[in-house]
């Protein structure tokens, strides 16, 4: 269970105008502005629950998936993932949660993928035994076979970004968080992970939240979707609340926007 509860975060940002003067001016006088990522934010998701959280560009998606996963602290509000608090029991939490960042890498850029699952192994502390009962699973599941020998930056993004799902995975994870796992990805990668993350749902009842802009990610994975925008939950319901006849998704979640001012 995923409980958020009247969570605020702000975040301190320097300002300055063009040219050298204002540089050396901002060395001595430097000019801040606050920005309410989020603002009195509140959710519940429950366990075995896909649910997509979406928003436009700097909305407040991502600060609440650090929120969740412990990588930041609220400035007020509660969170309670599986009976703990994200960022006070983060050695705990880490090993309940998996995490993708469709723009960050956790598997290091010049060793074989298999050399970042076994040093993920030892992070996590996983029994051997369990260690290589994932491995082979989710190789087999991801067609990883033939990408493990080769360094992370070899790969290309749709066969890094099924490595980086293969390395969230490993420590069997009761809860995954996916912030734009397919972006940049071909058609058939991304029907490739849309499909073992639905089975990775069936099969091991993981709760997943999705962030992404793309809307056929949203119509294939999730039921429920979670709408913020300047930092505010807008709305809470399924697809068929928001959808339209006759228009796409793109088209609909446009207009939702648009009616909300953001």
């Amino acid at each position: 269970m995923i409980t958020m509860e009247h969570v605020c975060k702000s975040y301190k940002v320097a300002k300055r105008d063009a040219g050298f003067k204002e540089a050396c001016k901002s060395l001595f006088c430097r000019e801040y502005e606050t920005i309410q990522a989020l603002s009195d934010v509140s959710f519940t998701i429950r366990d075995g629950e896909m649910v997509g959280y979406i928003g436009p560009n700097g909305a407040g998606k991502s600060s609440t998936i650090k929120i969740l996963s412990g990588i930041l602290t609220p400035d007020s509000g509660t969170c309670d993932v599986n009976g703990r608090v994200p960022w006070k029991d983060r050695i705990r939490h880490v090993k309940e949660i998996g995490v993708v960042f469709g723009q960050r890498t956790q598997l290091w850029w010049d060793v074989p993928v298999i050399d970042s699952f076994a040093l993920l192994k030892d992070i996590y502390s996983i029994p051997e035994e369990i260690y290589q009962a994932n491995k082979e699973e989710l190789t087999r599941r991801l067609s990883l076979s033939e990408l493990l020998r080769t360094p992370t930056r070899q790969l290309s993004l749709g066969q890094r970004m099924r490595c980086e799902i293969a390395a969230s995975l490993l420590h069997s994870p009761k809860v995954l968080f996916l912030d734009e796992p397919t972006i940049g990805l071909d058609a058939v990668s991304k029907l490739a992970v849309r499909d073992f993350i639905l089975r990775q749902n069936e099969l091991h009842g993981t709760t997943v939240i999705l962030t992404t802009h793309d809307m056929q990610d949203i119509e294939a994975l999730t039921k429920r979707i979670i709408l913020i925008g300047k930092g505010k939950i807008l709305m809470d319901g399924t697809l068929e609340d928001i959808r339209k006849s006759g228009e796409n998704m793109d088209e609909t979640v446009a207009t939702l926007y648009h009616s909300y001012g953001i």
